[in-house]
């Protein structure tokens, strides 16, 4: 039962400026996405990370060093294609505002499994591609350092946002309704039973909780002393011991 911390880039140039960067190259955090990213590391530095994997986009490598910068000892970067930008095709590099013009935007809005953007990819094609990733590394972070392990996964917010959808269950369809801000920490603990997603789009707190280990399931002929980590718990627990 990995847990994953999943973070989106801080604030870019293009962020400020209303542009869809896409997969641009060039595309770096400005001053106000420096000091999120940077606020971000701080909340993890008594954690014990045991990865970071990111983006291989610019604003997402930038914004991971930050958080690797407050990790001891450090951390060896990894990364991630499976969780890059949305392939936005024709959309890359246009204003929003111009964008929302588009007879698909409305698809993209209140359909999105059925949006595919010109010249690029699918954002059904994106979340299979983007949660395959996110569970693989789970799955491996797990095998490496057992059960309760924490890592970081640096990305973008539609491929958050997918991966929260379906961490709830959600159809694509509905994944309009989660928002993602920049160098927002959201967190998901998958198990052999269900994903639990502990927090969204959260932007203060420490998180040194995440170090607690999760109850253990008991041997065989001995009584649980709680619930264990895979269940759901009734009525919802006593949470975090601190």
């Amino acid at each position: 039962m990995a847990t994953v911390i999943l973070v989106r880039h801080g604030r870019t140039t293009a962020n400020a400026s209303g542009m869809l960067a896409g997969r641009m190259p060039g595309v770096k955090l400005d001053a106000t996405g420096q000091k999120q990213a940077a606020r971000a590391g701080e909340r993890m530095k008594d954690l014990p990370v045991q990865a970071i994997v990111s983006s291989p986009l610019e604003r997402c490598r930038q914004t991971a060093k930050a958080i690797m910068q407050a990790q001891r000892p450090p951390l060896t970067l990894v990364t991630e294609k499976g969780i890059t930008e949305c392939d936005y095709g024709e959309w890359q590099g246009r204003q929003l505002r111009d964008l929302a013009k588009e007879k698909l935007w409305s698809t993209v809005q209140s359909q999105p499994s059925a949006a595919e953007f010109p010249g690029g990819e699918s954002l059904a094609a994106m979340q299979a591609r983007a949660v395959a990733a996110v569970r693989r590394h789970d799955a491996a972070v797990e095998a490496a350092h057992g059960a309760g392990a924490v890592w970081v996964a640096v990305s973008h917010g539609d491929i958050i946002k997918s991966v929260l959808a379906d961490a709830l269950g959600m159809h694509l369809d509905l994944f309009q309704r989660i928002t993602i801000d920049p160098a927002s920490i959201s967190i998901v603990r998958y198990t052999g039973s269900r994903p639990y997603v502990l927090a969204t789009n959260t932007h203060a707190g420490d998180l040194a909780w995440l170090a607690q280990k999760p109850a253990r399931k008991p041997r065989a002929g001995k009584r649980a002393a709680a619930t264990p980590a895979a269940d759901a718990v009734v009525g919802g627990g006593a949470g975090p011991t601190s």
